[in-house]
């Protein structure tokens, strides 16, 4: 999948800083149960891996969304960067969460879904417009405040701006794409 060398492979452990030591710890030690791929190349920077790492379990585990809305932000996020990781991880975790097979095929092609439930034609409107004109306009975003809440609204913008991040991250460090049973991002035509 990754035609391009890893700019920021694994450390060794014995090689680790006693802060990389601390901080990856925590994060083996939390609900991810290991060192995954994101926090592989922000390990060169281990208190911004701490923050991040404790940011994304209140994204991905607590937000004011719940785990299908979450997940689904997550898959938009990942077409939006094309990070096949993020993908790879969160395709699979959608699914089982309830975002459908047909909802998922399309945000992979980069088509917008059809027969959305309306909570996630909320959150794709509100996300995809986000994106694309970095901001909302007052319809969406008073739609998103009545179904999530405006801890819900902060929420989903977290969830973006978060995910946005470990894109960046991971399509700079160009980390190798883990086995996963979904399928690819498919490419996308430059602008």
């Amino acid at each position: 999948m990754n035609q391009y060398p890893d700019r920021l492979a694994p450390l060794a452990p014995e090689t680790w800083s006693a802060d990389q030591k601390q901080y990856a710890e925590e994060i083996i030690n939390g609900p991810r149960g290991g060192l995954l791929s994101p926090f592989i190349p922000l390990m060169r920077s281990p208190e911004l891996m701490a923050h991040a790492s404790r940011m994304g379990e209140y994204l991905r585990y607590r937000s004011a969304l719940g785990l299908r809305l979450s997940e689904l932000a997550i898959l938009i996020t990942a077409r939006q960067w094309s990070q096949q990781v993020e993908w790879a991880i969160h395709a699979p975790i959608a699914l089982r969460e309830g975002v459908s097979a047909q909802t998922i095929e399309a945000i992979r092609e980069g088509r917008q879904p059809e027969g959305l439930q309306d909570d996630e034609a909320i959150l794709y409107a509100f996300s995809t417009e986000l994106f694309r004109n970095q901001s909302v306009c007052d319809h969406t975003y008073e739609r998103a405040l009545q179904q999530f809440g405006e801890q819900g609204v902060m929420d989903l913008v977290g969830i973006n701006g978060y995910y946005s991040l470990l894109s960046m991250v991971m399509n700079v460090a160009r980390t190798p794409v883990p086995a996963s049973s979904a399928q690819p991002l498919v490419s996308m035509p430059a602008v």
